[in-house]
């Protein structure tokens, strides 16, 4: 994204403007049209505000905000009164705000009743009329948790409240990265509306959205997540600590599905006189206006009735008996059984029976205890708090797909997930959402998944087998692996606990979500298979080598400012008195692409689980979501209930600075990752991988001499591998300088290429640019076209060879997906072809 007007173009941190220590917003009420023709968003947006207890009166537009704001571009009068009167800043960018206006919450009838309560409390004196709107307003965002349905419909009527009439009106100002409102004369953020509605409309190019076609070529849009997050889609307070609740109207085509962070399964109004379908959805627990996520297009949602054709699945390293056949059904109606979500499914792949109970280890984690405690959060209807929520290890769900891949997602995803969502809980315990849809979102899609609050998107890249139009479109048949799917849904699924119930104060502290998601996939997915402590254990060492592989080549390609964990160091955490801050490295395109704060995330825990022991560890975990789900935390926060939880680590050397030394604050690899990456190469899936690719090299002409004795090598037996074990072959083969085009075209036959997952394809494409292998080009085309959250990669090396069909295929390829591609990977890309 190109900085202009008040950001600096050569900079890449990214502004958050919004003055939080000031005043906050504890509400939205969205009323939402979406236009697929035209690309844009229309409708309103209805703040509910509450002002900071803060020194001084907290006049001023924002002080200490990165830059000072531009020259009005909406009201000649903008900088003549900026010295004087209170300004609300909002994130904003790419918008086009018609109007914003005071509402005249005192017209709503039903407001009466908050006002009659006010009346009768404290001196008995009635609130004057220039302030009964904010006491309502007060009372209305104080209302206890038990009354959270009466809140929100109270948040509904005053949203449809007509604008004030009095005071006079409200003027506004539009930088690069904000929406800026005054009311005149008004000098304290005391005095200042607290329900504004502002009318306005996105942008084609908005960064937080992304319209574009789904598989099927038909119109779609969902939010992009990152890096600008939800400032594009509708003004708000983007830092993590404007935590609010929301609730939305949509109104869509009527053939559309229109799915939303909500906690509720929304079914369809038809509004016959428009031919459009709207669409409600509300949360009630307060998160960062950044976890807000839609998603509108023709999707259609998998079921899991039973039918004459049984589908049969085997999960590779279950357990003997544990393999079930799930037999599915194919419904194109849009809105079958939206109202009846899956809650369980007995003919699931994955057992989850007496997971709860499941002991892997023998270790004592007696001496830490979790029983009686309280929630630290702000007041909402918490599942924590809830008995029934405790036993509920799988929370009703539903898969959504476009049709061309409805198939695949049912059988390949749908059974999965009652066996990963009971794993996720046996792990972390209460979920903190109540539902959960996931949505296989279109191919431009920029990573293999993204979590928020009741939905996950995952990339088509996560199915297995050949895509659609090339002779495999049921979906089934062949050995087929669920790895990459499984381990991502609950990567994902991590997400719910860390990431979203309990979130990062400092969106630099990446890791706190990242860095857990990647540790704990791991161990969700071995107990969802059910594999026994001694698979598990050798699985997690295959996994930590090729992770220490990917983590050692990225830090040495890589800027050394960009492998910081902790960028800000002692700052972090810190913004300006305004609340206002920077995002470091947020803009930065190198970043969008680098894994560091996942995997080096992935080794700090790992070594902090090498010090107490596994069981002990995720006890621990256990206990700190209890404690600070609903909050949101620095790194210190985790560290130092983990050092005061097992203070016995202090005698090993292990305090905050030190951890923060070796692990946080300072680039490169940590010292116990030099030395202890080496036992992960000496264990039996690894050994197996090294005698399979020895074979390999057998077949390379520089082994033997004369034809004799490369046709006899090619009646080698070769042993059948899991796909983590495929990965590091295709890795290690591609050390090699020289593969002869008989080995590379026998590897593909093989191990059939085609149908692995995207992790395998791409290795293997790799191997097809360095060798040059022709042949096998249309495996490149085919990956850089469906597999573009993974192909950046891929446009280098095709570029890096220096070969002109080479170079010639990179374009081709960008030429076909670039009108698709997720913005920031499509400028990285377009930087190294054109």
């Amino acid at each position: 994204m190109d900085g202009d007007g008040d950001v600096d173009p050569g900079r890449d941190d990214l502004p958050l403007r919004a003055n939080t220590n000031h005043i906050l917003v504890r509400h939205y009420v969205l009323d939402l049209d979406i236009h697929l023709q035209t690309k844009i968003i229309t409708g309103t947006v209805v703040l509910f505000l509450e002002p900071c207890q803060v020194a001084g009166d907290g006049n001023g537009a924002g002080e200490g905000a990165p830059t000072p704001p531009q020259p009005s571009q909406t009201d000649d009068s903008w900088e003549d009164e900026s010295h004087r009167d209170f300004t609300l800043v909002l994130d904003c960018c790419d918008l086009t705000v018609s109007k914003v206006e005071e509402l005249d919450v005192t017209s709503v009838s039903d407001m009466q009743g908050l006002l009659k309560e006010v009346k009768g409390e404290g001196s008995g004196v009635e609130p004057q009329p220039d302030s009964q709107s904010a006491v309502l307003i007060q009372r209305l965002i104080s209302l206890p948790s038990t009354q959270w349905k009466k809140q929100h419909h109270l948040y509904f009527q005053c949203s449809h409240a007509p604008a004030s009439e009095g005071g006079g009106p409200l003027i506004f100002h539009t930088d690069r990265w904000s929406l800026q409102v005054r009311k005149r004369g008004v000098r304290t953020l005391q005095e200042f509306p607290r329900a504004l509605r502002v009318c306005y409309e996105t942008k084609p190019e908005g960064g937080s959205v992304r319209w574009t076609k789904d598989q099927d070529n038909r119109s779609c849009v969902y939010t992009a997540g990152s890096p600008i997050n939800n400032r594009a889609l509708f003004p708000c307070q983007e830092p993590p600590v404007a935590m609010s609740t929301w609730q939305a109207q949509v109104r869509a085509p009527r053939e559309c599905v229109v799915l939303l962070s909500g906690e509720n399964h929304a079914q369809p109004t038809y509004l016959h006189h428009t031919g459009l379908s709207s669409w409600d959805y509300y949360v009630t627990m307060p998160m960062p206006a950044s976890t807000f996520t839609l998603a509108v297009g023709c999707w259609r949602q998998a079921t899991a009735q039973l039918s004459t054709a049984q589908l049969t699945l085997p999960v590779q390293g279950t357990r003997a008996g544990a393999s079930h056949t799930h037999a599915g059904s194919l419904d194109l109606n849009p809105f079958t059984n939206m109202d009846h979500p899956v809650i369980t499914s007995p003919q699931s792949t994955l057992v989850y029976s007496g997971l709860k109970d499941e002991k892997h280890s023998e270790s004592d984690c007696s001496g830490l205890g979790d029983d009686n405690f309280t929630c630290c959060h702000a007041d909402y209807p918490c599942p924590f708090t809830d008995p029934s929520a405790w036993s509920q290890e799988v929370v009703p769900h539903r898969m959504f797909a476009p049709p061309s891949l409805l198939q695949k997602a049912q059988v390949q995803i749908l059974p999965l997930l009652p066996g990963c969502l009971a794993a996720a809980h046996a792990t972390l315990g209460v979920h903190p959402f109540p539902r959960l849809d996931v949505l296989i979102v279109p191919a431009g899609f920029s990573s293999l998944g993204m979590a928020s609050p009741h939905i996950i998107f995952l990339s088509q890249s996560v199915l297995c087998g050949e895509r659609e139009g090339d002779g495999a479109r049921d979906g089934v048949g062949g050995e087929r692996d669920l790895s990459l799917c499984g381990s991502r849904l609950c990567h994902e699924l991590s997400h719910s606990w860390f990431g979203l119930a309990i979130g990062a104060r400092d969106w630099t502290e990446e890791w706190i979500s990242e860095g857990f998601a990647t540790y704990l996939e791991d161990i969700i997915w071995a107990r969802a298979q059910q594999l026994s402590s001694e698979e598990t254990e050798e699985q997690s060492k295959l996994k930590a080598l090729l992770r220490w592989r990917r983590l050692s080549d990225e830090l040495q390609n890589s800027e050394e400012q960009l492998q910081i964990l902790r960028p800000n160091m002692e700052s972090t955490g810190q913004v300006s008195e305004s609340g206002s801050s920077l995002v470091k490295h947020a803009l930065n395109p190198e970043k969008t692409f680098m894994q560091v704060h996942y995997l080096k995330g992935y080794f700090l825990l790992r070594f902090l689980a090498s010090k107490v022991g596994q069981e002990c560890f995720l006890h621990f975990f256990r206990l700190f979501v209890k404690k600070y789900h609903g909050q949101l935390i620095l790194s210190q926060d985790f560290l130092q209930m983990l050092l005061e939880t097992f203070p016995d680590m202090e005698g090993q050397g292990l305090n905050l600075e030190a951890i923060y030394a070796d692990w946080l604050d300072r680039p490169g690899i940590p010292k116990w990752l030099c030395e202890g990456s080496a036992i992960w190469t000496q264990t039996r899936l690894v050994e197996e991988v090294k005698a399979e690719v020895a074979k390999w090299i057998g077949l390379s002409p520089s082994v033997g001499k004369g034809r004799k004795r490369k046709k006899a090598g090619l009646k080698v037996n070769f042993k059948e591998v899991m796909p983590e074990q495929l990965v590091l072959l295709l890795e290690l083969l591609l050390e090699e300088a020289e593969l002869s085009v008989t080995s590379l075209r026998t590897i593909k036959r093989t191990y059939d290429l085609q149908k692995q997952d995207a992790e395998v394809r791409h290795r293997w494409c790799e191997l097809v640019v360095k060798h040059k292998y022709a042949q096998a080009y249309g495996d490149v085309e085919h990956f850089l076209i469906h597999d573009q959250a993974m192909g950046v990669y891929l446009y280098g090396e095709l570029m890096v060879q220096e070969d002109s069909r080479q170079q010639a295929l990179a374009r081709r390829c960008l030429s076909l997906v670039q009108n698709e591609m997720d913005q920031s990977a499509r400028r990285v890309v377009e930087e190294m072809v054109l």
